[in-house]
Order: structure tokens, then sequence, then C-alpha cells
């Protein structure tokens, strides 16, 4: 009998073991969290960003240039209100110009600190967590900016054509962008790029993961913000999990896993990854938790903006903990 208890003692070791590890390697656990963040999204605003950008100027694809272009400019005088210093890049692509929207906020010390998100939208679809939401944050995060003192210079980057059909080819903003920096050889500090930041819920198993060993380590349900990246991030994975957890209530969580799993490369973070930039994507875990991902129904009342104000002010403490 005592053998017996040995044997299954050892068996439940050799289960457990490795699966600890993965976890550990996977997750990055931590007890380490932020204070909590004296900044201040305000959730209408978002509401009426993400309003404007998935109705006004719906829809969002490359086929609707007159729209794209009124969204660009539109972006524009959101970053222009924060003070912050505009520039664009125009690049051509089957013949149009298409246009990254860039505010620039310099500071005394080597090296930038880069967030990015797309503007255009798949198709003819509303597009209001895909991605109004991360442009939405984007411009909250440009206010907050506009008024702290930096070390280091940020670019907040508003992306055109990251959608099909020109998502994971050079044609996409990002990856345009991704190339400027590595021919100019600016000094990256890191890059984060916000894919989806609006989609909440806090029904039993309304989150889903792209393997069953996922649901080992993470929560059954979608009410947290995720922090991704592949295994070469992990260094800028923990900065960033560490500023944004504790900086207000919403949970973070993040993983380092390998770029075949599904879904860890699908946004604007690839595009630096391509050019030997850390990245990392900041996400509500897209298709994994929003059913109306890439339909008519992605519209702004599915949305969370109290949620979005708080994933807005962790990248925020993200930002500053990078610049120190």
């Amino acid at each position: 009998m005592h053998a017996l208890k040995r044997i299954a003692m050892l068996f439940l070791l050799l289960l457990v073991a490795p699966l600890a590890l993965i976890g550990w390697f996977v997750t990055q656990p931590s007890l380490a969290k932020n204070k909590p963040s004296a900044a201040v999204a305000d959730p209408i605003q978002l509401r009426n960003h993400v309003t404007t950008l998935a109705t006004t100027f719906y829809p969002r694809s490359f086929l609707h240039r007159p729209n794209l272009r009124r969204t660009a400019d539109y972006i524009r005088d959101q970053f222009r209100a924060s003070g912050a210093q505009l520039t664009n890049q125009l690049y051509d692509v089957q013949g149009r110009i298409c246009e990254n929207v860039i505010a620039v906020f310099p500071a005394p010390r080597a090296g930038t600190i880069v967030v990015g998100a797309h503007y255009d939208a798949c198709a003819d679809t509303p597009g209001a967590d895909d991605n109004a939401s991360g442009v939405a944050g984007l411009i909250a995060l440009a206010q907050l900016l506009g008024e702290t003192r930096l070390n280091h210079t940020v670019e907040l980057v508003a992306f055109c054509t990251e959608e099909p059909p020109f998502f994971g080819t050079p044609d996409m903003g990002s990856a345009r962008h991704a190339r400027l920096l590595r021919e100019t050889r600016c000094p990256v500090v890191a890059v984060i790029v916000l894919e989806m930041i609006g989609y909440f819920r806090n029904e039993p198993r309304s989150q889903t993961y792209p393997a069953v060993l996922f649901r080992i380590f993470y929560p059954s349900t979608g009410n947290f913000i995720a922090v991704i990246g592949n295994t070469r991030q992990r260094a800028l994975l923990r900065a960033v999990k560490r500023a944004m957890h504790g900086a207000t209530e919403l949970p973070v969580y993040s993983a380092s896993v390998p770029a075949f799993i599904p879904g860890v490369d699908f946004s604007d973070h690839r595009s630096y990854w391509a050019e030997g930039f850390p990245a990392v994507m900041i996400t509500d875990t897209s298709f994994l938790r929003n059913p109306r991902y890439h339909q008519l129904g992605d519209l702004p009342d599915q949305l969370d903006y109290t949620n979005m104000a708080r994933t807005v002010v962790g990248v925020y403490e993200a930002v500053r903990q990078l610049d120190q």
C-alpha cells in the first residue's frame, strides 16, 4: 500500500511540476503591483470618441477613402488639443495615399516609446471595439501625456491599413512605421499596441481561449485586460503588467507564448517584432471574448467605457514606468 502511495505521489508530481513550470513561464505570476493611479480618463469622452468613429465616420475600410480621411483629420484634431507636436506618414497602397497620424511628445533623453492603434475597420463593419476603442484610448492617453513631464519622447501613432486584405503584409500602416523607425535608427525603448480594449463581461464562461491548457491558468470570466507578447517580450511584458496591475481596479493578466498560438500576433505589434523592436499588445482578447468581432453588431453600445477608462489609466502608468 505504501509503495502504491509513493508511486501515485510521484506520478502526481511528474504531472503537476511541468504544468506549474508552464504556468509560471506563460502567465508570469507576480505579487508586485503599482499603487493606485492619480490619473483619470473620462468614460463619457471615450464613449463619444467611439461613437463618432463607429457611426459618423462609418464605414472606415480601405474602400471608403473619404471616411478614412475624415477619421484621420478627427484624430489629428484631438491630438492637437492635447498639445502634442503633430506629424504624419503618408504611404502608397495600390496607388492610393494612406496616412499614419502621429502625435509626438518630445523629451530630452534619447529613446522613444511608441503607443499605437489602428483606425481602419474591417469591410463594412462599424468597428466599435475593433478598433475605435483603441483609437479612443490613444486620444485619451494623449490628453494625459499632455499634462506629464517626460524623460523620453513618446509617439502616439494611429495606423491605417491594418485590416484585411493588408493584414500581415508590408502594406500595414504599422509595418511602414516600424520600417521607418529602423531606417532612421530610432532608439526604441518599447512599443505598446492597443487592439480592442472595450469589451468586458461578468457572465461566467464569457472568456474563451485558443487552447484548453489556458483554462487552467486564466479566468473563465471576461472582465480583465490582457498584455500579450511572444516569448522574446518577457521583460517588457513584466514591466507593463507590473505598472498596470494595481493602478486601477481592473484585473490585469499577461501571456508570454509562442507566436504560432492563434491571436498572439493578430495586430500591429507584429510589425515591430519583424523589425527587431520590443512590442506588446494590450487587448480585451478580441474574438476570444467578443462574439461580434468583424460583425455588423460591433457597435458602441456593446462596450464597457468604465473598464476602458481603467485600461487607459493602466497604459498611461505603463508609459510612465517605461519612461523612468
